[in-house]
């Protein structure tokens, strides 16, 4: 107890040093708990170019939580330019939360292409193999190993919103061979579903449902996998269809993913071996 009488005030509430715009804002927003009024603040240091990159995210992170989802994308397109290089591809990650929360799913998939692209150009990370990410509060290291599959999930769940199951899975299976989990093969099992292949769709939860997969013993993983049965029970005695349906991918980037890579010769030398670990899908790749 004593130990925390001792320690500044700032460390104590787990607030930058100082007192500027941005600082005050800080306070307000975790002190004070006041959001509006916090909002309010971080555009003040902005204005002022206090810390603008962090004052820029955080308040885009505040008016998400208040639900202005709409105005945090605005406020990041329109004062991106003010923020340094090595801010941009935090923001895009704010971006791509914001375009899921507003439901602006185009926007959402382009970034998440986008995203992919940096990885192949070796642009992701500014550059380096791993990244520190924060989670409640925690650093942890990221590989470009885990992100590119963190990026194909998220490019995944999109396509499943907007009813495009054909390339959800594509996605899916990319980014089951790079980092395999259990949600992913649940969103996986339910595409083929979704395709009427329902054979397949079981063989997928069969390893979930052995516990070889990351999450196969969580709760909510658990409670997916027996919806997901309870959907194929009444198909067990009828064959899974046999075609499969062309893929209505706008522009065919996944599923020309490969021939992408072709066209970005000149950036060979730069390719990271985990999209050599995708190339098998090959065969499937149509732009």
């Amino acid at each position: 107890m004593s130990q925390t009488r001792d320690q500044p005030y700032h460390v104590v509430h787990k607030l930058p040093p100082g007192d500027s715009p941005y600082v005050r804002a800080k306070h307000v927003q975790l002190v004070e708990k006041d959001p509006e009024a916090a909002i309010v603040l971080f555009w003040k240091a902005i204005n002022a170019g206090d810390r603008v990159d962090s004052a820029l995210k955080d308040m885009a992170v505040v008016l998400k939580q208040q639900d202005r989802a709409d105005e945090a994308v605005e406020a990041i397109k329109s004062f991106r330019h003010l923020c340094s290089k090595q801010a941009q591809e935090s923001l895009d990650n704010v971006l791509i939360d914001l375009y899921k929360k507003c439901g602006r799913l185009d926007e959402q998939i382009e970034l998440l292409k986008q995203k992919l692209r940096m990885i192949y150009h070796g642009e992701a990370f500014n550059g380096k193999p791993t990244k520190t990410a924060r989670s409640h509060g925690k650093k942890f290291q990221v590989t470009v190993k885990q992100e590119t599959s963190r990026i194909l999930g998220n490019l995944g769940w999109a396509y499943m919103q907007k009813g495009n199951y054909t390339s959800a899975e594509v996605v899916y299976r990319k980014a089951q061979l790079i980092d395999p989990d259990a949600n992913k093969a649940c969103n996986l099992s339910h595409c083929l579903i979704k395709q009427a292949r329902y054979t397949e769709a079981r063989s997928v939860l069969e390893d979930v449902l052995l516990g070889k997969l990351s999450g196969s013993t969580e709760t909510k993983t658990i409670n997916r996998v027996n919806e997901l049965l309870q959907e194929l029970e009444p198909w067990q005695s009828i064959p899974s269809s046999l075609t499969t349906k062309k893929s209505s991918l706008e522009d065919a980037f996944l599923e020309g993913l490969d021939d992408l890579m072709n066209q970005w010769t000149p950036y060979r030398s730069r390719r990271l071996p985990i999209f050599e670990e995708i190339s098998p899908f090959r065969d499937q790749l149509a732009c």
